[in-house]
């Protein structure tokens, strides 16, 4: 598999926001000042709660399918090679992860079956867009925690999105998640989200690296990153670290995941958690608190380990 220097790019953008000229224009500094070739966008659905069966992907929080195609040939046409990772959230906050339902039905109760019914309807949707539109790869979804115990279901899922689309298949896991999925050998490429802490990324290579030799498959982080806040660099999956800025601290966070994963050749290629289709203005990069690199030390170290990876 080609090494994958990319971006997760205008996560969960709303309708109407990717044709927008600073969302291009964003997406043009990204590829300037990054040298990233590969982006991930990612189609957003929304339920109620973590019990609802219903996935909407249709309402105002959802991109359309004319601009979303419309973006990726512009992406295209820019050389950038395109990855589609519709994913769902819960309108009442709850993180995807812990969407859940009874493993025996139970009359009067939400079940599997019908939120299997209602999600595979969605990544079907989205990877016929992914066909049409020539998309590099498809992730049909992202840190589903507590549904990667329903096999049988992710199986039916990845076979009948094949029906639909002939490029390569993925899933994103959560962190410490990778060796807790059973079904790997379903899917092209085994991926993960790498928000590891600073001093810990040797251990959990070791850890990835079993189920990447166990599978077989090419691996790469279908995300990771560091906030540019003080402390975040220890528990960089968690977007409510306060405290001051911290810029050199997440610089510290890139340089020392690329440096461990550089020597795994079986790492290849992440990409970052994220850019915004709508930047802040440079002259406040240095206050600047979260995930993004614009403008900040990190994006040097990002644009000078891109240009010299392989």
């Amino acid at each position: 598999m080609k090494f994958i220097k990319g971006i997760t790019f205008a996560s969960f953008a709303k309708r109407g926001s990717l044709g927008r000229a600073e969302t291009l224009k964003s997406l043009e500094n990204m590829k300037e000042r990054t040298g990233a070739d590969f982006i991930i966008l990612v189609p957003n659905a929304v339920q109620d709660t973590p019990q609802s069966e219903n996935i909407d992907f249709t309402s105002e929080a959802t991109m359309s399918d004319s601009e979303l195609a419309g973006f990726i040939k512009t992406a295209r046409d820019m050389g950038l090679r395109v990855a589609l990772k519709p994913t769902v959230n819960c309108r009442n906050g709850t993180w995807r992860a812990h969407i859940n339902f009874f493993d025996r039905d139970v009359p009067c109760e939400p079940k599997w079956s019908g939120w299997f019914k209602s999600y595979t309807d969605f990544q079907l949707h989205f990877a016929e867009i992914a066909q049409r539109c020539e998309c590099e790869m498809f992730l049909p979804g992202c840190e589903m925690v507590q549904s990667e115990r329903r096999e049988d279901e992710w199986r039916r899922l990845i076979e009948e999105l094949r029906g639909v689309y002939g490029g390569a298949v993925s899933y994103n896991t959560d962190k410490y998640q990778e060796d807790n999925v059973k079904w790997w050998d379903a899917v092209d490429v085994i991926s993960s989200s790498g928000y590891y802490p600073i001093d810990d990324w040797e251990r959990q290579l070791d850890r990835i690296e079993g189920v990447v030799k166990k599978f077989g498959k090419p691996f790469f982080f279908a995300e990771c990153g560091c906030m540019s806040t003080a402390g975040a660099k220890l528990v960089p999956n968690d977007w409510s670290v306060t405290g001051d800025v911290d810029l050199e601290g997440q610089a510290d966070w890139y340089r020392t995941m690329f440096a461990a994963c550089s020597k795994r050749e079986w790492v290849r290629g992440f990409a970052l958690w994220d850019w915004s289709g709508r930047q802040y203005p440079m002259r406040t990069a240095a206050s600047h608190k979260g995930y993004e690199i614009y403008g900040k030390p990190a994006e040097r170290v990002v644009s000078e380990f891109y240009a010299n990876a392989k």
